[in-house]
C-alpha cells in the first residue's frame, strides 16, 4: 500500500469523527508491521480530557487486536493544513514503534512525511526489565 493510498483510507473516516466542541474532525489509518490497517477517529467530550484523538484510538484498536508494531501512521482531518499529533499520541506511538512513519494530510492531496523520532525527538521511555 503506498502513502497515498494509506491517507485515502484515513481520509474515508473523517466524516464520522465525533467533534461537536472543536469541529476539528480527525482520522487515522494505521498499517501494522503483519500489514493491517487499523481505523480510528477523534471522540470528543463534554468532559474534554475524556476525549480520544484519532491516532491514539487507530492504535489502541490496533493492540486490542494483538498488534504492537507499527509502520505507518497517515492523518486526515477536516483542517485547511496538515496536522500534527499531540504530545500524547506522539508518545503512545514512541512506546510502541520510535521509528514508524508519520503521514500527515492537508489540502489539495498535499501529503507530510516524518519520523516519530523527528517529530518527539526525546521520547520517554520507562525501562520494563525485558517485558513487553
Amino acid at each position: 500500500m503506498t502513502d497515498e493510498e494509506l491517507m485515502a483510507v484515513a481520509e474515508k473516516k473523517v466524516d464520522v469523527a465525533y467533534a461537536p466542541y472543536s469541529g476539528l474532525r480527525v482520522a487515522a489509518a494505521l498499517e501494522t508491521a503483519e500489514g493491517d490497517v487499523f481505523t480510528g477517529v477523534n471522540v470528543e467530550n463534554g468532559s474534554y480530557g475524556l476525549s480520544c484523538c484519532a491516532e491514539r484510538s487507530a492504535m489502541f484498536s490496533a493492540v486490542g487486536a494483538g498488534r504492537k508494531r507499527f509502520n505507518r501512521i497517515a492523518i486526515a482531518s477536516s483542517a485547511n493544513a496538515p496536522l500534527r499529533p499531540c504530545g500524547a499520541c506522539l508518545q503512545v506511538m514512541w512506546e510502541f514503534s520510535p521509528d514508524m512513519v508519520v503521514l500527515m494530510g492537508g489540502p489539495e492531496g498535499a501529503l507530510e512525511r516524518r519520523g516519530v523520532r523527528d517529530l518527539l525527538p526525546e521520547g520517554f521511555v520507562f525501562d520494563r526489565g525485558g517485558e513487553e
